[in-house]
């Protein structure tokens, strides 16, 4: 049983990304005695289960294998997590401190995330941990699924770094254009990957200024850099973010941001995956960048987030799209 605070991480990324791989080397790390481990596949068979056993013999693994965990509204998943913090931790073992849960290359974090409302009690601390293959590199982001979990990602890490060298030292502006207020995980050191990627998030989630030059366009993925053009009232964003949810639904991939409002000395942060949105709270970090909230969707076109109520509230930024990346018939947008 646990005696603090749990962080929960969510390790998401598309079919052989390197999702397995990594968590064998958290589950070969010598700080994998206070983890515990949820592997959902989408077969009958849990194949990555067995693989990761060989891993991490003392380690409490549990298998969902009933179907994609995020397609599943009746999923074990709220029970197994409740039933690995509540049970007896084995004699020689410090207390929990970490749950893994390795989706399926398929699911999408924001239904995941949904899931996690029946444990408010435990008082988890959750994150998304994405993959980004170096092979394959941005090609994946045709796949809604694909382009969901690197825009849900609270940090996504570059994997494959010994069989895609060159593409490595282009993985943090790669990672930047799919979402620029991920932290990027990028080093040749495997090392040094596996304890960053599932430290425990800080207090004040870091946040830098959102670069206004990103060139490299995709035809189905929106972002779009909002500016306020001052102070608001705290309503007025409450009913913006609701509007922004409602129009754009299961579109809506990732919202994060500051805002100054009337009610708050300090920004704000905003943040949600999909349509499921943290509470948020003041800043607490010293000198935070100017006011932003980046929005990243797909198959959207510009006036739909321009026309949200209430209107005047902000600036947007926007760039079309290459020619050749908008052969498919689908607008989309791009920060300048």
């Amino acid at each position: 049983m646990s005696a603090g605070i749990i962080d929960f991480f969510v390790l998401t990324g598309f079919l052989g990304s390197g999702k397995t791989s990594l968590l064998r080397d958290v589950l070969t790390a010598e700080t994998a005695s206070d983890t515990a481990v949820i592997v959902n596949e989408a077969g009958e068979v849990g194949l990555d289960g067995v693989l990761l056993r060989e891993s991490g013999d003392d380690v409490p693994m549990a298998m969902l294998s009933n179907g994609c965990v995020c397609c599943q509204v009746g999923s074990d998943l709220a029970f197994t997590i409740d039933r690995l913090i509540m049970a007896p931790r084995p004699d020689g073992l410090p207390p929990l401190r970490r749950i893994i849960l390795e989706t399926s290359g398929l699911s999408m974090p924001g239904p995941v995330l949904r899931q996690l409302a029946t444990l408010a009690e435990h008082r988890m601390r959750v994150a998304v941990v994405a993959t980004y293959d170096l092979t394959r590199g941005l090609d994946v982001a045709t796949f809604e699924e694909a382009a969901a979990q690197w825009a849900a990602a609270h940090r996504i890490v570059a994997t494959k770094a010994d069989l895609a060298p060159r593409a490595l030292v282009d993985a943090p502006l790669a990672i930047a254009q799919l979402n620029p207020v991920a932290e990027a995980i990028a080093d040749a050191d495997r090392a040094a990957v596996v304890p960053a990627a599932f430290a425990p998030l800080t207090a004040s989630l870091p946040l830098r200024e959102v670069a206004s030059d990103l060139t490299a366009a995709h035809p189905r993925l929106a972002l779009c850099l909002v500016r306020p053009r001052g102070e608001i009232a705290y309503a007025d964003l409450a009913s913006w973010l609701d509007n922004v949810a409602g129009r754009l639904g299961e579109r809506l991939l990732r919202i994060k941001g500051l805002v100054k409002v009337h009610e708050a000395q300090r920004p704000l942060l905003v943040e949600s995956v999909g349509t499921v949105f943290s509470p948020p709270r003041q800043l607490t970090a010293d000198k935070p960048p100017a006011p932003f909230i980046v929005v990243i969707a797909r198959d959207i076109v510009r006036n739909e987030l321009e026309q949200v109520e209430p209107s005047g509230l902000f600036a947007f930024s926007w760039r079309e799209p290459e020619r050749e990346a908008a052969k498919g018939g689908i607008r989309a947008e791009w920060v300048t």
